[in-house]
């Protein structure tokens, strides 16, 4: 356990109504005497007068005292529930700071605290990364399940379950010669199939990345066909450039939008055409090309069946008379009028919900796939007839993966890039 003890603003940027200023570590129980005269009785909110060493008042403040190790951090903690002006919050953290033993928190290093003093593991603890980052329905829904151990207690499962094949191993190997001990049941090699075949299923489900980052929705098609107009309409703000003059369109514009609860990012990109001697207009060109083979999704605005396969048919200026009109377009708008907006975002909701998550259900990260997998491909490997001690390494594999995966045997700058994501005071 960190011998020293850390303290910061856990609550939301000032000013608020409420600030909370969060201590955990050894020296826990002393700052809050220092502050508050005594301490209040465990898990118990008492109202005190927080004062500095030379005894000016700061505030006049909750307080809560929680003994370790049954805590969020697994260590002594305290909390000043404040009010949640900015000079009071600093005038809190800047008494804190002149008592011997604490230092303010660095970013995470409340959760990682948590990790390491097991009160989270890995998964748990990115399931909370995500949900403090969650902006729609979806996303909040996922992250909440990953938090609440979804994915933690199906790897563990996984685990036990090669623990358990790899007891039966251990048995043929160590006593092969016993007459109550033979060769491995044929029914071993079926569970091993079954094991692999549970954690395929998860691999077959979509990763969590698209939820997180959004659906990618990419415009395309020749300069002038209405692109930006749309997209512009799409994201409800002028964010790119239009104007009756071909080509104003040179580079990617991104914008991230809900629709529906639904995260999506809507990509506008240079007009497609055989190049002229234009460098800049070829340059966009290039990247819009790059844009459509990452798509999720295409919206092409030029020549009907000159898109990409899959593309939707989009006939946009609806609202002007004699506009070149598509045979069979997935969607006729305008950007202008509105036609056919709300019909085109039902459409992106529907496919969207193919490429995601099942709401409320958990996912797996690039990661998290990647350990999966890994352990996959150890089981994949045993059969009837394989050696006993490859068959044995294949198990170990799959279980070292597992606890990789949970953060049983993670590195540092691995587990710095993960809490590195969090706030200060998380």
């Amino acid at each position: 356990m960190p011998s020293d003890t850390i303290f910061a603003v856990s609550s939301g940027a000032p000013p608020a109504a409420i600030g909370i200023v969060r201590v955990s570590g050894a020296f826990a129980a002393a700052a809050a005497e220092a502050l508050a005269g005594r301490l209040p009785a465990p898990r118990q909110a008492s109202l005190r007068a927080l004062r500095d060493t030379e005894g000016e008042v700061l505030d006049r403040a909750l307080v809560l005292w929680f003994p370790g190790p049954a805590t969020a951090t697994g260590e002594d903690l305290a909390e000043f529930h404040c009010h949640g002006g900015r000079a009071v919050l600093a005038a809190v953290e800047r008494a804190l700071g002149k008592l011997e033993g604490l230092r303010k928190a660095e970013p995470g290093e409340f959760t990682r605290r948590a990790f390491a003093n097991g009160r989270i593991d890995l998964a748990e603890a990115e399931g909370l990364a995500d949900l403090l980052a969650a902006e729609t329905e979806l996303q909040r829904r996922s992250a909440q399940a990953a938090l609440g151990g979804a994915i933690s207690g199906q790897v563990e499962s996984w685990r036990a379950a090669v623990l358990h094949l790899g007891a039966q191993v251990e048995a043929s190997l160590d006593f092969a010669d016993e007459d109550d001990v033979g060769d491995l049941p044929y029914s071993f090699y079926g569970d091993v199939s079954a094991l692999a075949d549970s954690m395929g299923e998860w691999l077959a489900r979509p990763g969590v990345e698209r939820l997180r980052d959004g659906v990618r929705v990419v415009l395309a098609g020749p300069p002038n066909t209405g692109k930006s107009t749309l997209f512009n309409a799409l994201v409800r703000d002028a964010a790119a450039i239009t104007s009756p003059v071909a080509g104003t369109t040179r580079d990617v514009i991104e914008r991230p939008v809900a629709f529906g609860g639904v995260p999506f990012l809507l990509v506008d990109t240079a007009g497609l055409h055989e190049a002229g001697g234009d460098t800049i207009e070829a340059i966009g060109m290039d990247r819009a090309r790059e844009q459509l083979e990452r798509a999720d999704i295409v919206l092409w605005l030029g020549r009907e069946g000159e898109g990409p396969a899959g593309a939707l048919e989009i006939q946009s200026r609806a609202d002007e008379v004699g506009e070149p009109s598509k045979q069979a377009p997935d969607h006729v708008v305008s950007a202008v009028t509105g036609k056919g907006l709300a019909e085109l975002e039902e459409d992106l909701i529907a496919r969207a919900r193919l490429l995601l998550p099942k709401p409320g259900a958990a996912a797996l990260n690039a990661q998290q796939r990647e350990r999966v997998g890994e352990a996959a491909t150890a089981l994949g490997a045993i059969a009837p007839g394989t050696d006993l001690l490859i068959i044995g390494e294949n198990l170990r594999q799959a279980r070292v993966s597992f606890d990789r995966l949970l953060g049983r045997a993670s590195t540092e700058d691995m587990l710095d890039a993960l809490f590195g994501r969090f706030c200060i005071g998380k």
